[in-house]
């Protein structure tokens, strides 16, 4: 059937949009540009350590990105595999990026998690699978480069189960170890995927089904091989948790691929896999109840802004989650938080930085719309004039902060436009401190590269030099409470009290110790690590 005869419905369920997450150097990137080629989306990777060639990975857009080398911000993806149309959400893995990583985890309906078979799960990785969990979304593993020499595959199972709180289920086995690995079985198919590192990956990797007893498999992998094989998989089917489908769905139990993806090896297996396992958009918390994505009324929320994405227009756009019914160019929606209509002209899907208009986009995909500087984080669009809202984007904890200033203070306007820009992406947390005559701002950020990625963009994309100075605070709390009174409330010599851009109180503290005095000194006050955008 071609795509214009698709009915709305089947349109919707033929959509699969999720985030891939991991620590930095996992292969998250790596891994994205194979979906990409095995999708036709692009002709060729460009690796991301290729960096001296310039040839950059195409999820990689933004200038400094390039010149470190490392993802900084989320990119959006989408490409048609086998009937299905997928939406990546290709999101930062350095730690210090990870504020955009938790915020995009709220458009996703499942995620990946990228695993380097060496180092196993690490303290990023945990960060944002944490997220994941509080979505309670469907959670796939694939741990990555195979083809090096890597831990113990039952010990990363361990890790992932103790460390992160989750049971796995491998769906395939590694065949040998470092040098000695000779491909995979699917457990699934009871089919041996063998693996040809004379290609790197550029072919499809042969696959042999047969019984594990088999005497031409026993020849094929070698006597100690086929015998370790045999024991490892009793092991698992004995003492490993069940293949269940609802768990899984469930974000209880995680799916677990070997593979490469450097050299393609277990990357296709592991795409269809996927496929078949996930289901289309779910239904979405609302202050309504949820909403079903077969709905005709139309209906989304933004989940980020992007100012600059081209620099020779300074443009801003918000990137928008459609959550139920059709989306067409130009339609009218109204803006719920501000009560305003809005005409969605130029809706634009990406690959990267590269970008195309759309006419129609459905629940699931991801679009790009102009912003004039109206929406904000969190923000919902709808067709209807109902009073539906989405569930709020959580606001995570900085754990960095530092006061801000121009050099030059006839940059003043400039300068200020930035912050509230940058801050509006939710790329920085901005604070002032109330009742003093000076207005002061503070920037707090999760990493402290971030500060150098403010500083770089408030130069190169508002003219604007600024000085930064570090702040010892390390710990934030919204204050949650009837009444607040700065001049009642009770806080130690080290703590700073402060307001966020909604005009909530909030205290900066310097050790756990400071916290836990001012929780004994205001025992009517609830002091939240977390906050929800309005």
């Amino acid at each position: 059937m071609s795509e214009e005869n698709l009915s709305f419905i089947d349109q919707v369920r033929k959509r699969r949009t999720f985030a891939i997450i991991s620590h930095p150097d996992a292969g998250k990137t790596t891994l994205t540009e194979k979906l990409l080629l095995y999708g036709g989306a692009i002709r060729s990777a460009g690796a991301v350590k290729s960096r001296r060639s310039q040839k950059y990975a195409v999820s990689d857009w933004m200038e400094i990105e390039k010149q470190r080398g490392i993802s900084v911000t989320s990119s959006v993806l989408q490409f048609d595999y086998n009937g299905f149309c997928i939406n990546i959400l290709d999101t930062p893995g350095h730690q210090d990026f990870s504020e955009d990583t938790y915020r995009t985890l709220m458009a996703a309906d499942s995620a990946v998690m990228v695993i380097d078979c060496s180092k196993g799960v690490e303290a990023q990785t945990k960060k944002l699978f944490q997220v994941c969990k509080m979505r309670g979304i469907p959670i796939f593993t694939f741990i990555n480069k195979l083809d090096r020499a890597g831990r113990d595959p039952f010990e990363l199972l361990s890790d992932i189960e103790e460390v992160l709180g989750i049971r796995s289920y491998p769906m395939n086995w590694p065949i040998g170890r470092d040098k000695d690995f000779k491909g995979v079985l699917n457990r699934q198919k009871n089919q041996f995927e063998l693996f040809n590192d004379g290609n790197h990956g550029q072919s499809i990797a042969k696959a042999i089904t047969g019984d594990l007893s088999d005497e031409k498999i026993s020849d094929l992998l070698g006597q100690n091989l086929h015998e370790q094989l045999l024991n490892d998989i009793e092991l698992l089917d004995i003492a490993g948790d069940d293949y269940n489908l609802d768990q899984i769905l469930n974000g209880e139990l995680t799916p677990v691929f070997f593979g490469s993806a450097l050299t393609n090896f277990g990357v296709q297996p592991f795409l269809e896999s996927f496929l078949n396992i996930t289901t289309p958009p779910k239904p979405r918390a609302s202050n309504l109840g949820p909403i079903h994505p077969e709905t005709t009324n139309f209906s989304g929320f933004i989940f980020k802004i992007q100012a600059n994405m081209n620099p020779t227009h300074r443009d801003r756009i918000a990137f928008l989650r459609i959550c139920s019914g059709k989306f067409e160019k130009g339609m009218t929606v109204n803006h719920v938080q501000e009560n305003k209509k809005v005409r969605l002209a130029q809706p634009q899907q990406f690959l990267a930085q590269d970008r195309m208009i759309v006419d129609t986009a459905y629940p699931g995909d991801i679009i790009g719309i102009h912003d004039p500087g109206i929406f904000k984080i969190g923000d919902t669009l709808c067709q209807d004039g109902s009073k539906l809202q989405y569930e709020g984007i959580p606001v995570f904890a900085p754990e960095h902060f530092a006061k801000i200033f121009t050099k030059n203070s006839l940059k003043r306007k400039q300068f200020l436009k930035g912050i509230t820009q940058l801050s509006e992406e939710g790329s920085i947390q901005v604070y002032k401190r109330p009742n003093i005559g000076v207005e002061e701002l503070i920037v707090g950020v999760v990493g402290v590269l971030q500060f150098e990625v403010l500083e770089y963009r408030l130069k190169n994309e508002y003219g604007v030099d600024i000085i930064i100075e570090k702040l010892p605070y390390r710990y934030i709390r919204w204050v949650e409470m009837d009444n607040f009174d700065q001049s009642t409330f009770s806080i130690t010599m080290d703590t700073m009290i402060v307001e966020d851009e909604d005009e909530h109180p909030v205290l900066l503290f310097q050790n756990e110790w400071s916290i836990d005095q001012v929780k004994d000194r205001n025992k009517n006050a609830l002091l939240k690590e977390i906050s929800l955008r309005k």
